[in-house]
């Protein structure tokens, strides 16, 4: 029966104070890579979630529409908003993705360099669609079909 090469063998005597030490078949990566990776998978996640957070609030300011009564003044705008949004996280989606894939490039041939324009241009376009839902939630009238809003 053939055994195949472990990462680790295990050497020590029978008093428990077993050490673990390399061996010399598999390459070891240094631990600090393997951070940097697992960073960067954490960071692509955290944008995932952004991007699911900003389709799922442009979709429902986009059909808040149907709450109000067609004859309403001022509440043909804010799908505009709401397909903004959602096509704002769809970009983020493929910005972070390719984002992603060039940071495992750089952390793989040790060429990283930090880089904060995609966060302010990102934080910018959040903030001018933020203040369009502002805009949309101020501006929506005080009834919702058949029920007056109390306040």
């Amino acid at each position: 029966m053939t055994q195949t090469p472990q990462a680790t063998d295990i050497q020590g005597d029978r008093n428990g104070d077993a050490t673990l030490t390399p061996s010399p078949e598999i390459p070891q990566k240094p631990a600090s890579r393997t951070r940097d990776h697992l960073a960067n998978e954490r960071t692509y996640l955290a944008w995932m979630r952004t991007a699911i957070a900003l389709i799922g609030f442009g979709v429902l300011i986009a059909r808040l529409r149907y709450l109000v009564s067609p004859d309403v003044p001022g509440t043909g705008q804010g799908w505009l908003v709401g397909l903004g949004l959602s096509s704002i996280g769809l970009v983020t989606v493929l910005l972070s993705t390719w984002h992603y894939f060039a940071v495992l490039d750089a952390i793989e041939t040790n060429t990283y360099e930090p880089n904060s324009r995609w966060v302010i241009l990102f934080s910018l376009v959040v903030t001018l669609l933020g203040a369009g839902v502002l805009y949309v939630l101020f501006s929506a009238p005080a009834t919702v079909k058949g029920f007056p809003v109390m306040g």
